[in-house]
């Protein structure tokens, strides 16, 4: 199976009130387990790249192994690029084979944010490729972005369904407590913002920094109206994680597949979780 828009499966996500997850592709070992755990559950899914993980990777390997995924799953797949910081970033995105990108216009202006995000989704849409917007700021540090709490803002109701009128994104991030990275206590969700904008606009509303949210807070996001959940940080700790241990149980090892094998089998886990609390099993 091609690479496919979100529009493939998101708008049957807001339907059934469930969420499909975005995952972060970050090398080989990241893309085999998200894929892995989605053909044993039967779900659809995202591969988000940042532009830090594009230029790691680079563009044709990050593509090539995106089609690889959904040629080998029959899986309903998007490969989207994760806060595009520019058109010109987007286009070299749809040019190279992504299916569809985001673009983070949220440090301007709100009229340039919309006039900005209006000339993505003119282009993208030519191409059926699915643009995801971003409205308030998300505090954390995400690659090499970092916002502190001070200067996170949360998105306002009003403005968000005015940025959904006049930009006709098929999917909305907004600001509304949580924060990229792990959380050092409780994020504070504002769910009366995700219901207000979610009943007011026919896409789905996107919870960024869904690493390390509770479990119960997940649920009543999805209930009040998210389609779509970010996870990167989950994965990259159990990735870690598991290397660390075995690199200090056995001193002698140097093949790499020792060690990112168990770190592959880690992340699986962590992807299945999330999907299934997601409730997107069996919905491919």
């Amino acid at each position: 199976m091609a690479l496919v828009s979100m529009n493939d499966f998101l708008p049957k996500a807001k339907a059934g009130k469930y969420a499909v997850g975005q995952f972060n592709m970050n090398n080989l070992e990241f893309a085999q387990a998200i894929v892995e755990a989605a053909i044993e559950l039967n779900s659809p899914f995202i591969y988000g790249v940042s532009e830090g993980a594009l230029k790691y990777m680079g563009i044709e390997f990050t593509v090539a192994i995106a089609e690889a995924a959904a040629k080998k799953s029959g899986l309903p797949i998007a490969l989207h690029l994760d806060h595009g910081s520019s058109f010109e970033v987007a286009m070299k995105c749809i040019r190279a084979g992504f299916s569809s990108v985001m673009f983070d216009g949220s440090h301007y202006s709100f009229e340039e944010n919309i006039r900005l995000t209006k000339e993505v989704v003119k282009a993208a849409r030519a191409m059926g490729v699915s643009v995801e917007g971003e409205l308030g700021t998300i505090g954390g540090v995400e690659d090499d972005i970092s916002v502190d709490e001070e200067h996170a803002n949360l998105a306002k109701p009003e403005e968000a369904i005015r940025f959904y009128e006049e930009t006709g994104v098929d999917c909305l991030a907004i600001a509304v407590g949580t924060a990229h990275g792990m959380y050092a206590g409780e994020p504070n969700i504002h769910f009366d913002i995700i219901e207000a904008v979610s009943k007011a606009i026919p896409v789905p509303v996107v919870l960024h920094g869904g690493s390390g949210v509770p479990d119960e807070m997940i649920r009543k996001s999805i209930a009040a109206g998210v389609g779509k959940i970010n996870v990167n940080t989950e994965n990259q700790v159990a990735c870690t994680e598991s290397i660390r241990a075995a690199l200090n149980k056995d001193a002698k090892i140097y093949d790499p597949r020792k060690y990112l094998t168990p770190a592959r089998s880690a992340m699986i886990e962590v992807v299945k979780s999330k999907i299934q609390l997601f409730g997107s099993s069996n919905q491919a």
